[in-house]
């Protein structure tokens, strides 16, 4: 599809006028119209503006002219897990896995590895084949080459390694020790819990990206522990496959 063809159908599929499209980006009813005629194509920060409404990629608006892959981990990436900037901008180069809020979430190419292999695994790789082609693919993509000029010095490191303390420190039973967080999207993990009036909850939110890790429950092999954290609160639940049957065993602002 052309940008104008792309504009078109993101405006109309939400119920916008070119007037109500204008006022929101803050451009003329005559420049949309010239847009969806062809005739012109928005300028780069207009470009932003509409990707930020519209919550797609810049690279969709113009077309999709590349394929685009996280520069993290090398997964192709489509507009709904492409990481977000702290303002909630999208940022085309990374996954919602590899880099959440502004914050790069990985800084051990092994542990990376690690987390990538049973995906791997269940798209036909053996896990031997996975951890070579990722051995081989990593070193290759921008973040790793530029892994010392964009660190954090140890930051992000640090932040986990304090959540995983204050989890292990609640000691809550049957739940064996946090060893390590990863980071996981919100939609991927944010389960209904039932409440005492019958109704569900859910806590989370499924854009967002988490810290977090499954368990095998020290008491009951049917049931797992997942714990869940960011920089506002603490969630440990049980639950059984799939997520099935969920409780909430604690929920704790930080």
């Amino acid at each position: 599809m052309k940008t104008k063809e792309i504009i078109y159908e993101l405006r109309t599929k939400n119920g916008l006028s070119q007037d109500e499209l204008a006022e929101k980006i803050h451009v003329t009813r005559q420049a949309v119209s010239r847009w969806e005629t062809g005739d012109t194509l928005p300028n780069t920060e207009t470009l932003k503006l509409l990707s930020g409404l519209f919550n797609v990629s810049i690279n969709t608006l113009l077309g999709s002219p590349r394929q685009l892959i996280c520069q993290c981990c090398g997964m192709p990436l489509e507009d709904t897990i492409i990481g977000k900037e702290k303002d909630g901008t999208l940022n085309e180069d990374y996954c919602k896995w590899c880099y959440a809020d502004g914050q790069y979430t990985y800084h051990d190419m092994d542990d990376l590895i690690d987390v990538c292999i049973p995906h791997m695994v269940k798209e036909g790789f053996t896990e031997e084949q996975a951890r070579a082609y990722m051995k081989q693919k990593l070193p290759t993509l921008d973040y790793w080459k530029r892994y010392e000029e964009l660190s954090d010095d140890g930051q992000f490191e640090a932040f986990k390694k304090q959540l995983i303390n204050e989890i292990n420190d609640l000691q809550i039973e049957g739940m064996p020790k946090v060893e390590s967080l990863n980071a996981l999207v919100g939609s991927y993990v944010n389960l209904a819990y039932p409440l005492p009036n019958g109704g569900n909850a859910k806590f989370l939110d499924d854009g967002t990206t988490y810290l977090g890790n499954q368990l095998e429950s020290e008491f009951d092999g049917e049931r797992c522990f997942g714990v869940l954290a960011n920089m506002d609160f603490i969630l440990v639940s049980t639950y059984e496959a799939e997520g099935n049957n969920p409780e909430l065993v604690l929920f704790k602002k930080r």
